[in-house]
C-alpha cells in the first residue's frame, strides 16, 4: 500500500487539492453569484482568479515540489501557471455559456461539468509546461 501511494503520490495531491481548489472556486461561484447578486459571468471569473491563486501554491509547493532558483524563475512559473490557467478558463467560460444559454443546464450542473474537464486539463498544463522537472 505504502508503495502505490509513493508511485501516485502526486496524482493523488493534485486530486486532494484539486478538489480543494474546486471547492473554493464553487462556493465563491454561489457566494458572488446568490448571496452577492453578481451575474454568473462575473461570479464565474472571480471564483476563476481566486482558485487560481490558491491552486498556484498548493501545486507548485505540495504537488509538484517546485524548487526556484531564483525570484525571476518563481514569477516565470507563476506566469505560466495562469497563462495555462486562462487558456483553461476560456474552456471553462465557454462550457458554461454553452450549457446554461444553449442546452438550458442548470447552472450547478453545468458548473460540476465544466470543473471535470478543467481539473483534467490543468494537471496536463501542469505536468508538462509549467512545474516540469529539469533534466
Amino acid at each position: 500500500m505504502k508503495e502505490l501511494f509513493h508511485k501516485y503520490k502526486e496524482v493523488i495531491s493534485y486530486l486532494v487539492f484539486g478538489v480543494a481548489t474546486t471547492i473554493v472556486n464553487i462556493v465563491i461561484f454561489f457566494v458572488c453569484k446568490d448571496i452577492l447578486g453578481i451575474d454568473y459571468k462575473v461570479s464565474n471569473a472571480i471564483g476563476w482568479f481566486l482558485s487560481v491563486l490558491f491552486a498556484f501554491f498548493t501545486n507548485k509547493y505540495f504537488v509538484f515540489a517546485s524548487n526556484h532558483e531564483d525570484f525571476g524563475s518563481f514569477i516565470k512559473e507563476m506566469l505560466l501557471f495562469y497563462w495555462y490557467r486562462i487558456l483553461s478558463f476560456v474552456v471553462d467560460m465557454a462550457l458554461m455559456v454553452l450549457m446554461i444559454e444553449v442546452m438550458q443546464i442548470s447552472d450547478f450542473w453545468a458548473k460540476m461539468v465544466t470543473q471535470v474537464a478543467v481539473v483534467v486539463l490543468n494537471y496536463f498544463f501542469s505536468k508538462f509546461f509549467i512545474f516540469k522537472k529539469k533534466a
